[in-house]
């Protein structure tokens, strides 16, 4: 093989297969690197269990809020993701939603365990309740418990 059909092949190359590059670009961006299957689908901070949802973006995963589904008029821009009928999750972007619209939000901004992306306060109170979940998840004690002895 010569050296030509190597570095034409090798995909780590920066002038490779920019649309595999510029995918997995976008895939990071928004959000899409949940754990592959087989692994369970948890939060890899908080480990509470989320839904996770193949994307557009080969290879790559998104975990999203489970059991919510919002008005995609009250969630900001590149937050909205819906589920396409064949079962993959897609972010709207900057698109503007139909009127009466719904959509799922990424897990990432109700994580208690991240840096809080506070666009709304009910997303501060879901990540305050996710705490709380996570607390009871592991059964860890808020605060010291008393000597009885």
């Amino acid at each position: 093989m010569g050296d030509t059909e190597y570095h034409a092949s090798c995909p780590d190359r920066p002038d490779g297969d920019s649309d595999h590059l510029a995918a997995a670009f976008h895939a990071l961006l928004e959000g899409a690197t949940a754990p592959r299957p087989p692994a369970p689908p948890e939060c890899p901070f908080c480990e509470l269990p989320q839904d996770r949802y193949a994307t557009g973006y080969p290879g790559h995963w998104i975990l999203l809020e489970p059991r919510i589904l919002v008005p995609a008029h009250t969630v900001p821009p590149r937050r909205r993701w819906i589920i396409t009928s064949t079962g993959t999750a897609m972010n709207l972007w900057d698109a503007e939603p139909l009127p009466g619209a719904m959509c799922r939000i990424p897990h990432r901004i109700a994580c208690p365990c991240l840096e809080p992306e506070d666009h709304w306060p009910w997303v501060t109170a879901l990540r305050h309740h996710n705490g709380q979940r996570t607390q009871r998840l592991f059964d860890l004690p808020g605060e010291e418990l008393p000597d009885t002895g």
